[in-house]
């Protein structure tokens, strides 16, 4: 199995790429983390630079208490990220039930898996709570209707003030993301850009 098409089924439930364990270690918000992911998982050899780009920004949003949802969390950096930095509750989701796996044991590894919880859900077919936070760097090979959804959607289930950070690159359709969030949000902002990917950040009003 080539490479690219694994890399192209890590937004599936059940990739069929063979295994392929890799492990590193990566600062994030301050803490140096230790990750395994494998092969069927997005950006499987390091924390990708949209991910590290968003996670700059959540560091410096302010949010109201509440839980945090990692939506499409993949392997977890975000969660775990998130739930060391900030000592936060998170909810991390994927529809990849490898990734979900990786996520867990990298949850337990960097000591915060009391603070997390980690399940299987598509977009937010299985969330019935609202988060003060909710993060995602969409699957743009998914497809536009998956993206738009996850933006979307977003609106459902937030606090009052709660936001949204969503990062993707220009090219691959930040400014029409953009006007998605415009759609159903009154407060909209690009939070952030770095090298073409732009932290896109709404808020519930």
């Amino acid at each position: 199995m080539t490479e690219k098409k694994a890399g192209e089924q890590y937004f599936t439930a059940n990739p069929d790429a063979d295994h392929d364990y890799q492990e590193f270690d990566f600062e994030l918000l301050g803490h140096n983390l230790h990750f395994t992911t494998d092969a069927g998982v997005f950006s499987k050899k390091t924390v990708d630079f949209g991910t590290r780009t968003m996670l700059e920004v959540a560091g410096e949003t302010d949010f109201p208490e509440g839980k945090v949802l990692d939506l499409g969390t993949g392997y977890g950096p975000v969660g775990v990220a998130v739930a060391k930095a900030f000592n936060k509750n998170i909810d991390m989701v994927d529809v990849n039930e490898r990734a979900l796996d990786l996520a867990r044991k990298n949850a337990d590894r960097n000591g915060v898996g009391s603070q997390v919880k980690v399940f299987q859900s598509s977009i937010y077919g299985q969330i019935n709570e609202k988060y003060a936070l909710i993060l995602v760097n969409p699957p743009i090979r998914a497809g536009k209707p998956v993206v738009t959804a996850m933006l979307q959607g977003a609106k459902d289930h937030l606090l009052p003030g709660g936001k949204i950070l969503a990062v993707l690159q220009k090219k691959q359709g930040a400014p029409s993301a953009q006007k998605n969030l415009e759609a159903v949000f009154d407060q909209v902002q690009v939070a952030g850009k770095k090298k073409g990917y732009f932290v896109l950040e709404a808020t519930n009003g």
